[in-house]
This record gives C-alpha cells, sequence and structure tokens, in this order.
C-alpha cells in the first residue's frame, strides 16, 4: 500500500511532490478534503483526475481539512491511494430532504456487499441527511459485521450546505459509499469524546426522531436551560458547549449528541441525531485536556487493533464543535494523534457534521457527535 498527498489553495499547488515510488496510473482512490468552494471546482477536479487517471475520486466539503499534523481552513487535501493487493468499489446515491435516510443506507450496503468486504467508509451529505437512520441502513445488512466507519461533510461553521462528489465535482445530496476488500487488509477503528458528564441521568419522554420535546415530562428546553446559566443568551451557540450524552436500550456505551437549533415556540431540541423515547440522558460540558487527549485514545485504541504493524493511512474525522470549542488549539488533537502513529502512517481528514464508527470490534456503526473517529489501514 503506498500513499501520495497533495494541497491546494490560493488557485496552486501547495503541495505536490508525488513519491518516485507511487504509481499514479494505478491509483484506485483518492480522497479530496476542502472547502466547499474548491471541491465544487471543474478545473480542480479535472487537474486531480489527470494526475491520477484510473482513481475513483472522492470529495467533500468539510468545516476543516487535515494534513499530516495541521488542521487547514480554505483549501483542498488529497490523498491518492495504491493497494497492492486488496481493491475497492466505490457507489453513490442522490438524495433529497424528502428520501429516506435508512433505505438509502441500506441500498448503499446492499450495492458493496459480498464474500470478501472487510471495510465500508461513508462520505454523506451532512445538510439534511438523517445520520442515525443511514448508519441504520448500513446495519440492516451488515451480517459479518464488517467495520462501517466515516463521516459526513461540513460547510466550515456555516451550516447552510455540503456536498460530497462521486468521479466529478461534488454537489448537494450525495451519498458515497467506498467499499475495500481483501484479507490482506488490516483496517483499525475507534471513537472518542473527553468530555464531561454532569447533573442527574434523566429520561426522554417525548421525541420524534431527531427533535426532542420532553425530558422527564418537562419541556426540554426549559430544562435544558437550567443548566446553562449565563450561555442561555446565547443559544443555540451556546450548545456546543454543552452537548448531550445519550444511553440507549440497545447500546452498551453513551453516545454523544450535538444540539443543531432549539425551538421556543414548542420547547423543543433539534438534535444531529436520533433521540429515541425511553433512553437516559446526561448533560455534558468541555474539558479542553481531556477532549483533545480523547484524539490519542483514539489513536491508540485504532493502533491496538494492527498490532505489531504500523497503519500506513489514518483518516481523522472530528466534529466541528469540537474545533469551534478548541479554536487555536484545534491542531493539537491531530498533534495528538500524530504522536501515536508516528512518521510513517500518512494522515488526512476533515471536520464534520457527524462521525460514523463501531464503539467495538464486532460491533453495529453508531453516528456520533463530539468525538475524534480514526480508520487506519495497513495492507499485509
Amino acid at each position: 500500500m503506498k500513499t501520495a498527498q497533495l494541497q491546494y489553495g490560493s488557485g496552486k499547488w501547495m503541495v505536490d511532490n508525488i513519491p518516485n515510488n507511487f504509481p499514479t496510473e494505478k491509483a484506485q482512490l483518492v480522497l479530496v478534503f476542502g472547502s466547499g468552494e474548491l471541491v465544487t471546482q471543474l478545473s480542480l477536479f479535472n487537474d486531480v483526475k489527470s494526475k491520477f487517471p484510473q482513481a475513483d475520486i472522492v470529495s467533500c466539503s468539510t468545516a476543516g481539512e487535515i494534513l499530516h499534523n495541521e488542521v487547514y481552513d480554505d483549501s483542498a487535501v488529497v490523498t491518492a491511494i495504491y493497494f497492492e493487493k486488496a481493491w475497492v468499489k466505490s457507489v453513490s446515491v442522490e438524495i433529497n430532504k424528502n428520501v429516506n435516510s435508512f433505505e438509502t443506507g441500506k441500498s448503499l450496503m446492499n450495492l458493496l456487499n459480498q464474500d470478501d468486504l472487510v471495510s465500508v467508509l461513508v462520505i454523506s451529505e451532512g445538510s439534511f441527511v438523517n445520520g442515525s437512520d443511514l448508519v441504520a441502513g448500513f446495519n440492516e445488512l451488515n451480517t459479518n459485521n464488517i467495520p462501517v466507519t466515516g463521516g459526513l461533510a461540513g460547510d466550515a461553521a456555516r451550516f447552510a450546505k455540503t456536498q460530497v462528489g462521486l468521479n466529478t465535482v461534488a454537489k448537494e445530496g450525495t451519498v458515497v459509499a467506498i467499499g475495500f476488500y481483501g484479507t490482506n487488509l488490516v483496517i483499525g477503528h475507534s471513537s472518542f469524546g473527553g468530555w464531561d458528564e454532569f447533573g442527574k441521568e434523566r429520561v426522554i419522554t417525548k421525541s420524534t426522531k431527531n427533535v426532542l420535546y420532553e425530558i422527564d415530562g418537562k419541556k426540554a428546553l426549559d430544562l435544558y436551560k437550567e443548566y446553562l446559566g449565563p450561555y442561555v443568551d446565547e443559544l443555540p451557540g451556546s450548545a456546543l458547549l454543552f452537548p448531550i450524552s445519550l444511553r440507549t436500550n440497545d447500546v452498551d456505551k453513551n453516545l454523544v449528541r450535538t444540539i443543531l437549533n432549539v425551538n421556543e415556540q414548542d420547547g423543543s431540541m433539534i438534535f444531529a441525531g436520533n433521540m429515541p423515547e425511553g433512553s437516559k440522558l446526561r448533560l455534558m460540558k468541555v474539558n479542553f485536556e481531556k477532549v483533545i487527549n480523547g484524539s490519542s485514545i483514539a489513536a491508540t485504541n485504532t493502533s491496538l487493533m494492527h498490532k505489531d504493524q504500523q497503519a500506513d493511512l489514518a483518516i481523522l474525522i472530528s466534529c466541528v464543535g469540537r474545533k469551534l470549542i478548541l479554536q487555536d488549539r484545534t491542531s493539537e488533537e491531530v498533534q495528538a494523534a500524530q504522536e501515536v502513529f508516528g512518521n510513517h502512517t500518512a494522515i488526512t481528514g476533515f471536520y464534520s457534521y457527524g462521525e460514523l464508527s463501531p464503539f467495538n470490534p464486532g460491533s453495529n456503526c453508531e453516528l456520533h457527535n463530539q468525538t475524534m473517529t480514526i480508520t487506519t489501514f495497513t495492507e499485509l
């Protein structure tokens, strides 16, 4: 397995050094993570295609792109991948707000399913897809419990529109799934947050998918506001500082859910993922050192799945909420991961509107928020 990494920005290639031993004509997959303005440019797509003519090109807009141990804005990070033994298959579907996200995930998994499938990487539009339902669709047909990981595209901190592309310029309403095949491919995965929980555990008593109406029989927003103190006047933006820890009946670990918006009229809260009735929840608050250390824990857990082998490639997908909170310390969580992997591992990734990963090897994929999610690849 070989990789080549480039970076485009300010109208030019900022990094354009392809290793001499990288077979550009044989690369099977190219990942392009960048600003919406760049990944929708036909000229950039054509340039990447000319460099790696046989590869599937998968691109998405981000809330920040990752290269090596740094985080960038307003650029495009390009990672070309050549597998010597493994092979890949990339598929996509177009959706809109009225399309069933569960059936979308199910359809994509059906297109990839075969005996030698070892991993699926999902790059989804992030503006209107229901991430929980999308994941449930993949899980429905994932009878072998192969790792399904990935993330929802971002749009900086604008939350207006996201773009994803497969072998074309990125556009709104696209969901891409990449299947990786072959027994010589070792996949690692982990997801970790690092937030502190506080307050008593409460029960969701009324909800519809990702809209939460009542907690312990009280209006959800009223109860949430009691905890915010001086931050209450800054809603919904201040909600990024206080996400929710969610424990559902069918998950053995707590999920983190980000609040996207609030409805003052009916006292409801809109989340990035489903909030099932009967689930338990607690409020969370930021601990900067623990959030940054969470990235190191995710990298360590992922590395353990490779045993004595160093990862050839690590894809880091972190939440836009972490970036908005960490601000000028954002690169520290990427550097924490890089210190675990070392210089042998090529690192790419992006800041997302939702992260996809199982909790443990052999378990179903889950939608996460406010986590650092890492997927690693090594070819034996």
